[in-house]
């Protein structure tokens, strides 16, 4: 997943890790186990639920290898 892609909404961001975990062949027990999180959160984090824990989320992306950037759309 070497894209960049602007993500606004909790179903985009779990529709992109979705996408990287799948395209590196893993499946949600091994993303779970390295990002340290439940297989439920990582499940539910993948759906879009906006409840989402931020903490694990980053984790996630770490386990994946994906950056999460933040860009300042008015600079």
């Amino acid at each position: 997943m070497n894209d960049r892609m602007v993500v606004t909404t909790p179903d985009e961001l779990g529709a992109a890790l979705r996408r990287a975990r799948k395209a590196r062949g893993l499946r949600l027990e091994d993303v779970a186990l390295a990002a340290g999180v439940g297989i439920r959160f990582l499940s539910e984090l993948e759906r879009g639920k906006p409840t989402a824990r931020m903490a694990e989320t980053l984790r996630v992306a770490a386990a994946l290898g994906v950056r999460l950037m933040l860009e300042d759309a008015h600079g």
